[in-house]
Formats: C-alpha cells, sequence, structure tokens
C-alpha cells in the first residue's frame, strides 16, 4: 500500500525519490475554468453546426447536443452493466453521433479538434505544479499523464503541450487508448509495467481522493492529493444551469409528422408511436454497438414483446444505415419458463415470484401452471399456495409426476438456450419491460451466465428489490412512477399500449417439445425473424413500421424532433384522450400470462350500469383516463383534470403513479 503526501509538500522533500512522476491532467496539470462541462459541450456542438452549415448541411445545436449525450449516455452504460475495468474513447461516442443524425462518418477528426480547440479555451495551465513537476525531472525522474478520459492519448499530448509548452510530459497514458481506468485501478498497472519501474519508486499527483489517491494507493504507489476548492463547484452548477436554459431557447428541427389527433390505430401508430419507437431503436442500436465493441455478443429479443421490437429495429438499423454486427435471434423465453429454470436451480427466487403471481390461488393452480397440464393431486394442494409449504409438497411423492416435468421442461429449455447462444459471451435480453423478471429469474437459474437486458423502460413498480437493475438498462425510460416533469413517464399510466405495440398474436411461451429431427420447438410456434409477422392484425405497428420505412440515412435527424413532439402528443392522448382516442387505444385485451388462462379486458363496457356502478369500475381499469373518455363524455372535462392533478400531487410526495 503506496502512502499519501499532501498538497505540494512533494516540491520540496520528494525530489529526487521518485523514478517515475505521474500526473493527474484535468483540474490537476490543467486547471478547468468555472465552465461547465455542459457548457463546454454546447459550445463545441455550436462550433461543430457552424462547420457543418458551411459544407451545406443544416443541423441544430439542439439535435447534435441530444445525439451525442444519448451516444455517450448509453456507451457508459453498456460499459458499466459489463461490470469491468475499461474506457469509452471519444471516437467511437462521434462516430455514433453521427450515425445517430446521418452525417458523414469522415467528419470525425474534424469533431475532435473542435472538442480540443474548446478544452483548450476551458483551462489553464497548472503553473505551481509544472515548477514541481520540472524540479522532478532535473533529477533524473520521467515525467507522465495518467488521465481518465474519453480523449485518445495523442490528442491529450497536443492539448497539454499547447498549454504547457512542450518538454514538460515525456508521455501519456490515456484510460481511452488502454480500455482501463485510474478509478479502477487498472490503468495504473498498465503504467507501472509499461514503464518498467517499481510502484514505490513512483508519484502520483491528483485532485480526485478516489482515482487519484485511494487507487494509486491500493496499486503501491505514493499519492500526492491536490484538491480544488469546493466552491468552484457551484459557481460551474450555476454557469450549467443557466446554459441549459438558453439550450432549451435553441431552434428545433423540423418535425415530418402532421398534427393534429390521428383517427385511427393505424395513423396514432404511424403519427405517434413510429416516431417514437425508431428512436428506441436508435438507443438499442447505441447500446448494442458498444457492447459488441467489448465482447462477442449476442441480443436475444425476446417472445413475445422482443418479436415485434425485432422487427422495427431491423427495419430501423437498415433505413438509417446503422452498423452492427452483434449476432440477433429470436429468443423463446417467458417468466414463466424463466422462473421454472430457477426453480430447479434451487433459487428463492423463484418462490418469491411464483408467490407474487398466483396469491390467492392454491397449489394446484401453481402446478397446473408450472407442469402445464392437469394433476391428480391430494387435499394438501387445493389448500392457498404458500411458498415454503410448496417446496415440501414439490418434493414429496405426490409432487414426484410435477417435478419430473418442471426438471423436463427445464431441460428443453436450456438446450434451446444453448443452441441460439452458441459460443457468444455477452448475452444481452430486449424486451418491453417493466421490472426486468426475466433477467432476475434467468440470472438466478444461470449464474455463470453473462445476462443483461435492455427494455423499453424499467421501472420498480412492484417496490420490490432491484438488485439486479445493475444489469438492467431502460432506453427510454428509468422511473419508477409518473411524473409532469418527464413525458415519457406518462406511459407508466397505461404500459398496456407499449405492450400492445410490440407483441405480435402468438401465444406465450409455456412448454417445448423436440422434433423428430431433435429440435427444441415452444408450443407459440416457430419465431425465428421472418416466420412470424408481426404487425398482422396489429395496426398499431403497422403504423409504426410505415413511418420507420419511409426514413433514410440523410432523413434520420428528422427521428429526433419527431420523437420530442410525438413524446408530448403520447402523454396527452394517455393522460387525456379523447373520447376517439379511448376507444382506439382501450381496445382489445392482454393475456393473463404466467402459465395462467384468461385475459385482461382493455376495453370492458359499463353500458347499461348506473353511475354509483360505472364510478366502481375505474378502480380496477387498466387505463383510468381512456375508461372515463369513453364511459363518461360528459363528466371527462372534471374527472380527467381531478385525476391529473391526484398523479401531479403523488409525483411531488413521491407516491406517485406506478401502473
Amino acid at each position: 500500500m503506496g502512502s499519501v503526501v499532501s498538497g505540494f509538500d512533494f516540491i520540496g522533500t520528494g525530489v529526487g525519490k521518485f523514478d517515475l512522476v505521474s500526473t493527474d491532467v484535468f483540474d490537476t496539470l490543467l486547471l478547468r475554468t468555472l465552465r461547465s462541462e455542459r457548457s463546454r459541450e454546447v459550445r463545441g456542438e455550436g462550433a461543430f453546426s457552424r462547420l457543418l452549415a458551411t459544407r451545406g448541411i443544416v443541423v441544430p445545436i439542439r439535435a447534435l447536443v441530444q445525439a451525442r449525450r444519448a451516444a455517450q449516455r448509453l456507451a457508459f452504460r453498456a460499459l458499466e452493466t459489463l461490470g469491468r475495468d475499461g474506457e469509452i474513447a471519444l471516437t467511437h461516442v462521434i462516430s455514433r453521433q453521427l450515425h445517430l443524425l446521418g452525417l458523414p462518418g469522415d467528419l470525425v477528426d474534424d469533431r475532435i479538434a473542435i472538442e480540443i480547440d474548446v478544452e483548450t479555451s476551458s483551462l489553464r495551465p497548472n503553473s505551481r505544479l509544472i515548477e514541481g513537476l520540472k524540479a522532478h525531472k532535473a533529477a533524473g525522474a520521467r515525467i507522465v499523464a495518467t488521465s481518465d478520459t474519453t480523449l485518445p492519448g495523442s490528442a491529450l499530448a497536443g492539448l497539454i503541450d499547447r498549454l504547457c509548452g512542450p518538454g514538460v510530459i515525456d508521455g501519456v497514458y490515456a484510460s481511452s487508448d488502454h480500455g482501463a481506468s485510474k478509478r479502477e485501478g487498472k490503468l495504473f498497472g498498465h503504467v507501472i509495467r509499461s514503464e518498467r519501474v517499481e510502484p514505490g519508486k513512483v508519484l502520483h499527483v491528483g485532485d480526485d481522493w478516489t482515482a487519484d489517491v485511494l487507487s494509486a494507493r491500493k496499486s503501491g504507489i505514493t499519492a500526492c492529493h491536490l484538491p480544488r476548492p469546493s466552491i468552484r463547484n457551484r459557481f460551474r452548477a450555476a454557469n450549467g444551469m443557466a446554459t441549459a436554459a438558453g439550450l432549451a431557447l435553441q431552434p428545433k428541427a423540423k418535425t415530418t409528422i402532421p398534427r393534429g389527433e390521428p383517427t385511427d390505430a393505424t395513423a396514432f401508430g404511424r403519427n405517434v408511436l413510429g416516431p417514437i419507437t425508431a428512436q428506441f431503436c436508435q438507443y438499442l442500436w447505441l447500446y448494442a454497438a458498444q457492447a459488441e465493441a467489448s465482447e462477442k455478443t449476442i441480443i436475444l429479443f425476446c417472445a413475445r414483446g422482443g418479436i415485434g421490437i425485432r422487427e422495427a429495429f431491423e427495419r430501423a438499423i437498415s433505413r438509417l444505415g446503422l452498423p452492427l454486427a452483434a449476432r440477433r435471434e429470436n429468443f423463446l423465453i417467458s417468466r414463466l419458463v424463466a422462473a421454472r429454470s430457477a426453480l430447479v436451480a434451487g433459487s428463492v427466487t423463484a418462490i418469491e415470484e411464483i408467490e407474487r403471481e398466483f396469491k390467492g390461488l392454491s397449489f394446484v393452480d401453481v402446478a397446473q401452471a408450472l407442469g402445464g397440464r392437469t394433476y391428480a393431486l391430494p387435499d394438501e394442494w387445493h389448500q392457498p399456495f404458500n411458498g415454503e409449504q410448496f417446496l415440501d409438497l414439490l418434493h414429496a411423492p405426490s409432487g414426484a409426476q410435477l417435478l419430473a416435468d418442471i426438471r423436463d421442461q427445464d431441460r428443453l429449455f436450456r438446450r434451446h438456450f444453448d443452441a441460439v447462444v452458441g459460443d457468444a459471451y455477452r448475452i444481452i435480453l430486449c424486451d418491453t419491460g417493466l421490472y426486468g423478471s426475466t433477467q432476475k429469474l434467468l440470472a438466478a437459474a444461470m449464474p455463470e451466465r453473462r445476462l443483461e437486458s435492455v427494455l423499453f423502460a424499467r421501472s420498480n413498480y412492484k417496490g420490490l428489490s432491484q438488485d439486479h437493475f445493475a444489469k438492467v438498462t431502460g432506453l427510454m425510460l428509468e422511473r419508477n412512477r409518473y411524473t409532469l416533469l418527464d413525458a415519457r413517464s406518462s406511459v407508466l399510466r397505461y404500459w398496456h399500449l407499449i405492450e400492445a405495440l410490440f407483441e405480435p398474436d402468438i401465444a406465450s411461451v409455456r412448454l417445448f417439445s423436440e422434433t423428430g429431427s431433435g429440435e427444441i420447438v415452444g408450443n407459440c410456434g416457430r419465431v425465428e425473424y421472418g416466420a412470424v409477422e408481426p404487425a398482422r392484425g396489429n395496426a398499431l405497428l403497422t403504423g409504426a413500421l410505415a413511418y420507420i420505412d419511409g426514413l433514410s440515412v440523410r432523413g434520420a435527424l428528422a427521428v429526433t424532433s419527431d420523437a420530442a413532439m410525438a413524446w408530448c402528443s403520447l402523454r396527452k392522448a394517455i393522460t387525456f384522450p379523447s373520447r376517439g382516442l379511448g376507444l382506439i387505444l382501450g381496445s382489445g385485451e392482454r393475456s393473463v400470462d404466467f402459465g395462467r388462462s384468461g385475459a385482461l379486458e382493455l376495453s370492458a363496457g359499463t353500458r347499461g350500469q348506473s353511475l354509483s356502478a360505472r364510478l366502481a369500475t375505474l378502480k380496477v381499469q387498466p387505463w383510468r383516463e381512456g375508461a372515463i373518455a369513453r364511459d363518461f363524455p360528459m363528466l371527462k372535462h372534471i374527472m380527467l383534470p381531478a385525476l391529473g392533478g391526484l398523479h401531479a400531487l403523488r409525483s411531488l410526495t413521491g407516491r406517485g403513479s406506478r401502473r
């Protein structure tokens, strides 16, 4: 364990003691001004927008900023989910930003040059530190810069030379070049090995207590802490808020979707859900592009919701020219299937999930769902379900046939899983959402596998443990409740709409069987890409795909502006629908699932019922706003604002609506 030296003490007392002196760069060797990160970002994109204009390409600053943030956010999220040390390369972020907006790929170098110019104007050299480094160098020490940064090392070296003068630094170690960071400690190990020096003969200087002191000491390096005044962070925060306010006033890109309320489900799918779906596909591509850059990756689109997502995704990346080499497969899975595997693995997670799903039902109901058939079971099986007692019954003689069936189904499923996954190391499950139960159950069943999930939205609407959320990403939304401040959160007030958009008209996966050729098939039939038409009989998805099919690489910019308008339209449609939209979006039914028969009727009518009876049914309606618009056309102008006010109050008090 290395020691800690305070402040600038090393200048006078440490000279001659070290063979290598390493310095952090930002806010250590190069001191940042009070300009915030957001301000630097907007300055950079503003300069880039002006550069594009000189080439006849008009892209608003807001669109550039949004694309850059999305590319960077999802790159870091994909890296974080992997659970390994690493760093994101700015070249990759910018390349993906350009792809999102349909801009030429040869602009990466120009954009990085702008980044360096903005950084140069936002930094000043730390003269006192430079003096100390020169003293160490005169005593025979080698001086290197070690930085956690997305900038490539060559660009960082040029930045240091421009501000500090040539010759101050002998070498640069950037985390983006080596896929390792100071914060995790591996970059220090790389420096030690590359410089062929003993850790005890190395001094590292930096401002970050975790990355520059604790991690350095764990590597056996002497650390010198040079913290910056905390008051500077408050000034930078104020600068960031001012920048955000100014950005909000910047012009938006023109939208391509017509205004006005759609008159049918297909039009609603095209004009509202289409841009949102296209943006979701862009974000999925951003995540997958980073994932495939780190490990051999496969994306498994989960039956049923993933089947519709896959159709939209393949069309979107083709129309928008988004390159992706990662293998993609449709996957036979459901919460029931995952629960079986977790149960066979002896995980309590399975019992907890089953207990929630079958609350108030009997052991027999659970047996029929898990085993997939009717069993002749003694009286004790007809009692209300209890998780702990269920395990005893399952392993008793009366449960022998059920247990054998569960194990047989699990064996078939695992064969299907292995056949689909192959030699992929990183396994990404893609589905609609919300809680990620499938991820939680499969991870419990297969702890040796590197599983993660990307969902349309992620929400702890169940109010349960969210430990598995570290491996679950909501691409469009990560909130536990609806809030007025986020239009996207309106989907939590009518989540069935998102399920209706993506789920094809096929059965949920319940049972597996083996064909004569040894192939594993599910009760839902073949789900390979192209074998199912997800949009058949689904007007919402038909419309959304029509929007995607109308896109082009050069028209990719439109997705950003169209989606922004579409989210506002969706919030209005969900929270304050007209009677027409209530009838359009509230029709149909959703299966209960988890091996149970029956369906949830979305548009159960109340014609002929008394006012009090109709009011009572609102409590059990999956979409209350739609039911109000449909069943109370004269009172909706009072009832909908009142319901909206209740949700607003709950969101402010932290007790907002979940599902």
